[in-house]
């Protein structure tokens, strides 16, 4: 488990572990059913109809509640049908005592998580970690029950963001909306796979909070640094990831990826305008294009400027070989080959000045690889201009 910078632990929400007891479904069908009855005896009143004794403020105010809560429920129905249910499966042995000690094998649900469709012949936007498993098969389940096998086609080695194809045609597709637009304070639905149990689970929220840098991991040591990252309060369960973060004109505006297992009502979503050009590369290429420098690097803040002594306050530090266990400069990348060292900051790519609202992936992601760009950087007490010729990174070194 890792931590964010206000020591909030998160953990990407998918379920490892999908299957219920007895006891426990029981329980929960016989408090439904409680419910029904109680609903029954007391004769609930139908929305929206004039209640005796109330004002005319308060029975307009009701009515006000009736008017969102209906367009709530339009916006549900006009996305839940692209929403899809992504399942893990495994293959484990079978031993019965009539085999004679021969032993077959039978694919199992080990968990799950979310996804939605993006284009009419199947493509499925989801996290990362929810299709970690090179060992594994992904079934894709639609909300009318339709299952699919589900091949993947590209995962991104920056964000925790994959992309899935299923073979189908004319189905039904979300529409992308522009996460610059979002504000704190607006309300949003999250819609998911809950507890890999309950699919196109919906819950509703606002955004309370944007351009967040959170680190999230799985508990297994996978882990990632999310930029920008959609803080809201509308509940995001295990089994969520991948799913979307709706605005009330029903556009996604974030892929939901992580949630606090201390925060109350403390999730997070990769923004959709993050997502956008990865989608384009997809469709285009079949692969994501990501141009690369090659260097490990710490943003600089008040933190890291104390501890490694730094003269600056702001900037791409590359991490010094002494504090990481891995190389400072991969081998044989664009920064190795014009000589970049650890220890160097970065100040600046092609006149973007990097710092709290341009990081250095940021600015190297606005380009496109084989373009030449120009980095003023600070070795010591000089400062250096260097060219460098960024290149298309390969997933095989990650």
């Amino acid at each position: 488990m890792l931590k964010t910078q206000h020591e909030t632990v998160l953990i990407v929400a998918v379920c490892a572990s999908i299957f219920f007891g007895a006891v426990a479904g029981g329980m929960t069908s016989y408090i439904l059913l409680q419910d029904d009855a109680l609903e029954q005896e007391t004769g609930t009143e139908k929305e929206g109809a004039p209640v005796a004794g109330l004002s005319d403020e308060t029975q307009e105010a009701i009515e006000g509640l009736v008017k969102e809560q209906e367009a709530t429920i339009a916006v549900v129905e006009q996305v839940t049908g692209a929403v899809v249910s992504i399942y893990i499966e495994k293959e484990y042995p079978q031993y019965t005592s009539s085999s004679n000690g021969e032993v077959t094998y039978a694919y199992e649900r080990v968990g799950g998580g979310t996804g939605f469709i993006v284009t009419p012949d199947g493509l499925i936007v989801t996290n990362k970690h929810v299709v970690s498993d090179t060992e594994a098969r992904y079934i894709v389940t639609l909300n009318d029950g339709t299952e699919y096998d589900a091949t993947i086609l590209a995962k991104d080695v920056v964000l925790d963001l994959a992309f899935v194809k299923i073979e189908g045609s004319a189905l039904p597709t979300v529409s992308l909306g522009d996460s610059n637009e979002a504000r704190a304070g607006q309300t949003v639905l999250a819609i998911g796979n809950a507890l890999s149990a309950y699919s196109n689970s919906v819950t509703k929220g606002i955004i309370s909070g944007l351009d967040r840098t959170i680190t999230a991991g799985t508990g297994n040591g996978e882990s990632e640094v999310i930029e920008e990252a959609i803080q809201t309060d509308a509940p995001i369960s295990e089994g969520n990831s991948g799913g979307p973060l709706i605005n009330l004109y029903g556009e996604v505006l974030g892929v939901n990826t992580a949630v606090s297992i201390y925060g109350q009502s403390l999730g997070f979503a990769i923004p959709i305008n993050a997502v956008k050009p990865l989608l384009e590369d997809v469709v285009a290429y079949g692969r994501i294009i990501r141009p690369w420098l090659g260097v490990r690097y710490l943003m600089i803040d008040k933190a890291v400027k104390e501890e490694f002594e730094l003269s600056v306050e702001a900037g791409a530090l590359i991490v010094p070989e002494e504090a990481t266990d891995d190389r400072s400069i991969v081998a044989g990348s664009p920064a190795a080959l014009v000589g970049l060292q650890g220890g160097d900051i970065i100040i600046s790519v092609d006149g973007m000045t990097l710092g709290e609202e341009t990081s250095l992936s940021e600015a190297i992601n606005s380009f496109e690889p084989e373009q030449t760009v120009t980095l003023e950087v600070l070795r010591g007490l000089e400062t250096l201009w260097i060219e460098v010729t960024l290149k298309e990174l390969d997933p095989s070194l990650f």
